[in-house]
């Protein structure tokens, strides 16, 4: 009777059959959700990296070059000296193509125009560079125009060019015959990382050179003023502050913050920094600041979580032996946070570097040829314009030519790059400082 009623020890029970399956269930969500989430990532990175893979890949046009001192002079001395040395490069691709009996029935115009705009900056920067190339001749490499880039790289072919005001189908025959030649080559792009942006009309020459430069000018006044001000509230509030009602008020409002949308801060920033402050729209010292006030409360809850996750044994044994409440601080509790603290600190700065919202309502948004200086007079440190990975994404999402898109997809593979980095840093400091007791 007892065994029938009990169950038996060597049958399994109805109930802890159903227990199994239902943990075998659970596991199998959880399984699943991961699997889920691993194919949407999967398929994303596909995206980005299969349409901006190829902007890190550029066509250049090469071809020799001969220039004397008499064409230089002439160049320097024009209005329009970029549009003088043009001339002096059409003329010698001219002279290439005739001698290698390429041009055929192609129209000289159609030859010219498979070159960049960029080409008479390009080639004015390099004579200014090394004046003794004059009287020499030499091979120039010069950016062949977007849409013959974009036919090497499949996104223009003979029939879309019949519909396409920038480019011709002779253009792309002519493109195949230097090709052929060797006079049209894919070499790795530089210039991408170095370049600043770029009008729509010179797609092949937009560079992430400023965006770069204003994010980590952004990075140092988030890193120098975040940092402190967070470290110091943290260890102020969990190992000095007295328990109380403002107290719990201001840990409310830390968390609050940290739930605030990113676009409120640019809000605030315009009115504070700009509006009140005056200080100068789309300079990475706004940037910095804005990004201060958000990375804040992330520094200040992971700061505050690594200080609680050191034993109180260890204040105690410092205290013991005669220490002062601040050195048992900052001479046993602080440096055992530190791999925490450094943790938070970096997963705050990866963050406001992915930030675009609050910099779009600071002007950061605006088209900026001119590398930013550190300093400068007029503007003071970090005050001139400048703009920032997450915006310059932002902007040529914007554009309508697709060379633009495969920058944009191939700035964002540039961000991941950035944020896989910090996001290892801080593991590795983790656990090269981490300290067992």
């Amino acid at each position: 009777m007892s065994a029938s009623k009990h169950g038996s020890l060597l049958q399994t029970d109805t109930h802890t059959k159903k227990r199994n399956a239902a943990e075998k269930r659970f596991r199998m969500y959880g399984l699943s959700a991961i699997g889920i989430a691993l194919i949407a990532l999967v398929i994303l990175l596909v995206s980005i990296i299969g349409n901006g893979a190829s902007s890190f890949r550029q066509t250049y046009l090469s071809f020799p070059v001969t220039i004397n001192a008499a064409e230089i002079e002439a160049a320097e001395s024009a209005l329009l000296k970029t549009a003088a040395y043009n001339k002096i490069i059409q003329t010698s691709l001219l002279t290439y193509l005739t001698e290698n009996d390429l041009l055929q029935d192609i129209p000289e115009a159609d030859a010219f125009g498979m070159i960049s705009d960029e080409a008479g900056a390009t080639f004015r920067r390099f004579i200014l560079a090394d004046p003794e190339a004059a009287g020499t001749t030499f091979q120039l490499n010069l950016l062949a125009n977007g849409r013959i880039d974009g036919y090497f790289k499949g996104r223009v072919t003979a029939q879309t060019a019949l519909l396409d005001q920038n480019v011709t189908p002779a253009q792309l025959v002519l493109a195949d015959r230097l090709a052929d030649q060797g006079a049209l080559v894919k070499r790795f792009n530089w210039a991408f990382f170095t370049n600043p942006d770029a009008s729509d009309q010179r797609p092949e020459a937009a560079g992430l050179g400023v965006a770069i430069l204003g994010s980590l000018y952004m990075m140092a006044v988030v890193l120098c003023l975040a940092l402190p001000i967070g470290v110091a509230a943290s260890i102020y509030l969990e190992e000095f502050a007295r328990k109380s009602w403002i107290t719990d008020v201001i840990e409310v409002n830390i968390a609050n913050l940290a739930a605030v949308p990113s676009i409120v801060y640019g809000i605030l920033g315009l009115a504070i920094f700009i509006n009140f402050a005056e200080l100068n729209q789309s300079s990475p010292l706004v940037g910095g600041l804005v990004l201060t006030l958000m990375t804040l409360p992330t520094i200040i809850i992971s700061t505050r979580a690594s200080l609680k996750s050191i034993p109180p044994s260890i204040r105690d044994a410092a205290l013991g032996v005669g220490a002062s409440k601040m050195q048992s601080v900052f001479h046993h509790v602080l440096p055992l946070a530190a791999p925490g603290i450094l943790t938070g600190t970096i997963i705050g700065l990866a963050q406001a570097l992915g930030e675009t919202a609050p910099l779009l309502l600071i002007g950061m948004v605006a088209f900026v040829k001119e590398y930013p200086a550190a300093w400068s007079p007029d503007a003071g440190l970090f005050g001139e314009a400048s703009t920032a990975l997450p915006v310059q994404v932002f902007n040529w999402t914007q554009r309508s030519d697709p060379a633009f898109v495969e920058r944009a997809s191939g700035a964002i593979i540039t961000l991941l790059i950035f944020l896989l980095i910090m996001n290892a840093l801080a593991i590795f400091l983790r656990k090269k400082f981490e300290r067992r007791w």
